[in-house]
């Protein structure tokens, strides 16, 4: 079955609901990374142009059920009515007799904003009668929230069961580019993962093994593998009970053609500070003063004439603790040069889930990429194979 959009149904003066997720950043009361709003502008704008009226809903942090000032959406008003250029109307309320007659009174091409879904305990318990309350707001249910799909949550799959409904365009966007780069990809298919543990990326590598040419490893996870082959790691963050898994992995990776690569070559220091001393060294001369904080050059050309015989990536996770100079040059290095190949048309690179996204900009290519999403769990746990629920209802 096909996700239908809202160019299958005539909206003219149709109230359209739409999940879209402002969950945004805010320091001193200002919106500090306005991505996520940038992201939602698009399906605004469509029902704009095709006559509808906008009705907008989303969560924002975690209140736990309860009302909380600082987490109120009337914080984003103004940062989403300069990227409109157009007002933006806001409701204090979510549901009830009062939001109604707001929603009554709105004529074509008018936005309302209602008041974060996670005020109520309802939301997350995707509770019927809430659903209910929530499908009153609207005549068509639209989820451009795809950051927001791997929850089953009221305002993400209870509602879609009483409305028509549909998929925005960065929702459309987000399983388009997704399915293309798991199930139809051009070969060979290189994948990056990245992070502290293994422990949060199991599912997500036992998947990839099944899937891709090449996976590379690094971040703090590499060092958990490379103290299962035997290796001395120091004082580096490291899952010592995962060593077995780690093992199983590497196993995993040739019964499936999957070439696995570490680390052969890393930057170490003696503490976990900026700019503190640290040189490069070889992963067989790891001291027991040493903690592994990136990986070294020669592994990055290793990386990068990977990238240069791919034809598509895919990337999760920082190479090194990259929030901290110099051990930030790993995942600078190579991103730089997947995005390079992006721009000559060589690669097809797609990225997303955690602090990714934050790598990347740090790197100043977060625009270079054929596709960057925003979506952190949703990301991560499409990449995994898992079924999303607001992703699934909509079919």
């Amino acid at each position: 079955m096909v996700i239908k959009t809202l160019n299958d149904y005539n909206i003219a003066n149709k109230k359209i609901l739409v999940r879209v997720d402002l969950n945004v950043p805010i320091e001193n009361g200002k919106v500090s990374d306005i991505s996520r709003l940038i992201s939602a502008i698009p399906t605004i704008q469509t029902i704009q142009s095709l006559g509808g009226i906008t009705i907008l809903i989303s969560h924002f942090g975690r209140p736990n059920g309860l009302y909380k000032e600082e987490l109120s959406l009337k914080q984003v008003v103004p940062e989403l009515e300069k990227l409109l250029n157009f007002p933006v109307k806001f409701s204090s309320e979510l549901i009830g007799k009062n939001v109604l007659k707001k929603i009554d009174n709105l004529t074509a091409g008018e936005i309302l904003l209602l008041e974060n879904t996670r005020f109520f305990a309802e939301e997350e318990l995707n509770e019927e009668s809430f659903s209910k309350e929530l499908s009153k707001l609207g005549d068509i249910f639209c989820n451009d929230a795809f950051s927001a799909a791997h929850r089953a949550h009221a305002s993400t799959v209870g509602v879609s069961k009483l409305l028509p409904n549909c998929a925005g365009q960065l929702m459309k966007k987000e399983i388009d580019t997704l399915e293309n780069v798991l199930k139809k990809p051009q070969k060979p298919l290189t994948a990056v993962v990245g992070g502290a543990k293994i422990s949060t990326k199991l599912n997500l590598l036992l998947n990839l093994i099944k899937k891709v040419d090449f996976l590379v490893i690094g971040g703090g996870m590499a060092n958990t593998f490379l103290f299962a082959q035997g290796l001395q790691i120091g004082k580096s963050l490291c899952e010592k009970k995962l060593k077995e898994t780690s093992l199983k992995i590497i196993s995993a990776g040739k019964e499936n053609n999957c070439e696995i690569i570490l680390p052969h070559d890393v930057v170490v220091a003696s503490e976990f500070t900026a700019h503190t001393n640290c040189s490069v060294k070889d992963v067989k001369d790891i001291s027991s003063k040493d903690m592994i904080l990136d990986i070294g050059p020669s592994t990055c050309d290793k990386i990068n004439k990977i990238f240069s015989i791919s034809k598509t990536l895919i990337w999760n996770g920082p190479m090194g603790a990259f929030e901290l100079e110099p051990f930030d040059k790993g995942t600078i290095h190579t991103s730089l040069y997947a995005s390079k190949l992006t721009k000559s048309g060589k690669l097809v690179s797609v990225a997303g889930g955690g602090d990714t996204v934050s790598a990347l900009k740090k790197s100043r290519v977060d625009k270079d990429f054929t596709y960057v999403s925003l979506a952190g769990g949703a990301f991560l746990e499409w990449m995994e194979g898992k079924s999303l629920p607001g992703v699934e209802c909509l079919f």
